[in-house]
């Protein structure tokens, strides 16, 4: 008999994982808490690195539909002060894919929905506890009391993950705070912002303080405030004027990014796990992505979550007998693969929100690269 597996979470690396699995002839039922695909907005762009995110998508057979949906102008970089001055301007090679090209994460998840069988993802099934069958497996019980149940069961529903809880107590810590805003229709309503941003993403780094923009394919544009954990209510930032008097003294027509944005700020604490979190493997359970590991928001997450699921379907399909010594397989090499990624991470977020940020990170993108081994 196939070994059911149930996936919670329908982000990118729960699909991911359905889209592997069905590959190898293996079925997968993802349980997400949306209404449908379309229920809310999917947030910003990836840049989808060649080792993780990359890799993952040709191993779901769907690089090529990954080539012609990515954006490769949207490596480009722009990183001032808060004068408005340049720091950085990275341009990359017109129409190369070979670096990390951006896709907008709407466009990801629908490349990945779009894949599956119409009855892969299950949605209004927000999972609320997971407990142990008598025989093996597990027992799942949703939000408005359904109920289902599954062979293996992966966690891949992010920061909040319930099936984390099944595996270890670790507790989260705050990192930052950050305020998204949106500008719509950029071209035409705000040409002066349009040109400033480019068709990538734009940095304007201050004193532990970050104020940043990036295009989306929809002509959009996605403005990010990131400020360091200092314990202020999140309805201190909600306020566009609070906003504003944050960033006094800086280039008005940076601050015109807050001034032009549609709606109203939307402030969220940013958390993540203990670098080196691991946990004993139990039995039919395991965890990907934020469930797993979860890191500040500097350019891994997604990637580290895709490329998971891309491990763990491998470890299944090689092992279809043994899926419990695939799992256990699974966690050693994710555990020894994200630890240094985890370690970088809050190094990068550490630098980014300091006081000499603009340098640091002037430094970071300006380095040399390291001479080739002789070995």
């Amino acid at each position: 008999m196939r070994t059911r597996i149930a996936i919670a979470g329908g982000g990118l690396g729960g699909l991911t994982l359905a889209r592997i699995l069905h590959q190898h002839g293996i079925d997968a039922v993802v349980y997400d808490r949306e209404a449908s695909r379309s229920a809310r907005p999917q947030g910003g762009t990836l840049d989808l690195h060649p080792e993780s995110g990359q890799r993952a998508l040709a191993e779901a057979g769907l690089a090529g539909q990954f080539r012609s949906a990515a954006r490769p102008e949207g490596e480009e970089h722009r990183i001032l002060d808060p004068t408005g001055r340049t720091l950085v301007h990275h341009v990359p090679q017109p129409g190369s894919i070979s670096g990390r090209p951006e896709i907008d994460r709407s466009a990801l998840r629908d490349l990945l929905l779009d894949s599956l069988p119409g009855d892969t993802v299950v949605w209004r099934h927000r999972l609320v506890a997971a407990t142990p069958r008598p025989d093996t497996g597990w027992e799942l019980t949703f939000h408005d009391g359904q109920r289902a149940s599954c062979d293996i069961l992966v966690g891949a529903e992010g920061a909040r993950s319930v099936v984390r809880s099944l595996l270890t107590d670790v507790e989260m810590s705050y990192v930052s705070t950050v305020v998204e805003l949106n500008v719509d229709d950029v071209d035409r309503r705000h040409p002066d912002l349009a040109e400033l941003v480019g068709p990538g993403n734009l940095w304007c780094v201050g004193v532990n303080q970050i104020l940043s923009a990036q295009r989306l394919g929809d002509g959009s544009l996605r403005v990010g405030i990131s400020l360091r954990a200092e314990g202020q209510p999140l309805d201190t930032y909600r306020s566009r004027p609070a906003l504003l008097d944050i960033f006094a003294g800086w280039a008005p027509r940076v601050t015109a990014l807050i001034e032009a944005a549609d709606g109203q700020p939307t402030p969220r604490l940013i958390e993540a796990m203990p670098t080196g979190t691991r946990w004993a493997s139990r039995p039919g359970v395991t965890l990907i992505g934020d469930a797993a590991h979860l890191m500040p928001p500097v350019g891994e997450g997604a990637n580290q979550a895709m490329l998971d699921a891309a491990e763990l379907a491998g470890h299944l399909a090689a092992n279809p007998e043994d899926p419990n010594a695939a799992i256990r397989a699974y966690e050693e090499s994710m555990f020894g693969r994200i630890h240094p990624i985890a370690e970088m991470s809050a190094r990068v977020q550490s630098m980014m929100l300091s006081p000499t940020a603009a340098d640091d990170i002037v430094r970071f993108f300006t380095r040399a690269p390291e001479p080739a081994r002789k070995d």
